[in-house]
């Protein structure tokens, strides 16, 4: 006779617990992901925006891959986000999220006039910095 207390047994009665378990930490990291995106969007619109002489110091790019298997078809998508980092008058540096466009436009070394509001990037125009 077999017990219900035997390896398969109490791994039955443990995978629901382990199931809930791990399905709520998910759903709790899915809800801190949302409230974090939505008080930073939040607070870029709350702050002002400012234009101010800055120096482009580096450009990166950063690649994500995506897999999925959708009527046994097996596809893969790739997604660029570009960034460029100014330095302000003060030496204070900001990395900033930008399009591919103006990734491409933008060269190390350039001078000009951020504009930006809070963490959200608005433009840059090239120029020489005032004296």
């Amino acid at each position: 006779m077999y017990s219900d207390f035997g390896f398969y047994g109490g791994f039955t009665q443990l995978f629901p617990i382990l199931f809930g378990v791990i399905f709520l930490i998910v759903a709790v990291m899915i809800v801190v992901t949302l409230i974090r995106g939505i008080s930073q969007w939040n607070s870029n619109n709350h702050s002002p925006v400012l234009t101010v002489e800055a120096l482009v110091t580096s450009k990166r790019q950063e690649v994500s891959h995506r897999h999925s298997n959708q009527n046994t078809m097996d596809t893969y998508s790739n997604f660029t986000s570009y960034y460029a980092t100014f330095q302000v008058e003060s030496g204070d540096r900001m990395e900033l999220g930008v399009s591919g466009t103006e990734y491409g436009m933008l060269a190390e070394g350039d001078m000009g006039r951020l504009t930006f509001q809070g963490t959200r990037y608005l433009s840059f125009e090239r120029g020489s910095l005032e004296p």
